[in-house]
């Protein structure tokens, strides 16, 4: 009763606890492909963390073995994954025979952390208040943070427990991520791959006919010429 107490008083009011431009926390962790540094894990890459609120459990399930089929795309783009769930090691690895029964799957290829007594997903800020186990607490929601190779954290979305992710959306995202950590350009709504990029105000004049010969300007009512549209920068 003390434990369950002290928990709920941990928990209470929790929000995700990084900003964006946060150096994201250098954990050494237990996986079910044995310790390690998170930073190190990443290397000089990219990153996606995401959490699940427990093994053997339904949506969960069906994300893990979604990011495994795309874990190709994910490597393509120098993008390492590790997932969190409450529960033990060995607990993940009979879930993760699950998994690729239910994917039709060969492996689970990602390292997935070990977090039984809940401290990971109260220091990241990843709980869900609405939804709660067989103990009355609330379960992890579904975080997903992307780190970039400076290991500051670029992306978070939380997800409540009872929605599964779109992890092509988390591709078209990385690809944005990459494309305007390099290029002076930022993506419009429900931009993809190759299409139109919109050139960043803080770019004028000479400089932007320089960098983007292509650019055309969508005339608007106010007169203000800064939707400017350019192909895709290489």
């Amino acid at each position: 009763k003390q434990w369950y107490q002290r928990r709920v008083a941990i928990t209470a009011g929790i929000q995700v606890k990084m900003k964006l431009g946060d150096v994201f926390p250098n954990e050494t962790v237990t996986t079910t492909q044995g310790s390690l540094s998170i930073h190190d894990y990443f290397a000089e890459g990219w990153g996606i963390f995401f959490t699940h609120p427990a093994d053997y459990t339904p949506v969960c399930t069906t994300e893990l073995s979604m990011v495994e089929k795309m874990a190709p795309e994910f490597a393509k783009r120098n993008v390492k994954l590790i997932a969190l769930s409450c529960n033990s090691v060995a607990d993940h690895t009979g879930w993760s025979e699950d998994i690729k029964a239910y994917g039709k799957l060969d492996t689970v290829s990602f390292p997935i952390i070990e977090d039984p007594s809940r401290d990971l997903a109260v220091k990241f800020g990843m709980l869900d208040p609405d939804e709660k186990d067989a103990a009355g607490l609330p379960l992890t929601a579904r975080a997903v943070f992307i780190v970039g190779p400076d290991k500051k954290l670029k992306l978070s979305i939380l997800y409540p427990a009872t929605t599964g992710r779109n992890f092509d959306e988390l591709i078209r995202v990385i690809d944005s991520l990459q494309l305007t950590a390099y290029k002076k350009v930022a993506t419009p709504a429900n931009w993809q791959q190759g299409s139109e990029c919109m050139v960043l105000p803080s770019v004028k004049g000479d400089e932007a006919t320089k960098l983007f010969p292509g650019m055309r300007i969508e005339q608007v009512p106010s007169g203000k010429e800064y939707m400017r549209f350019a192909p895709q920068p290489e």
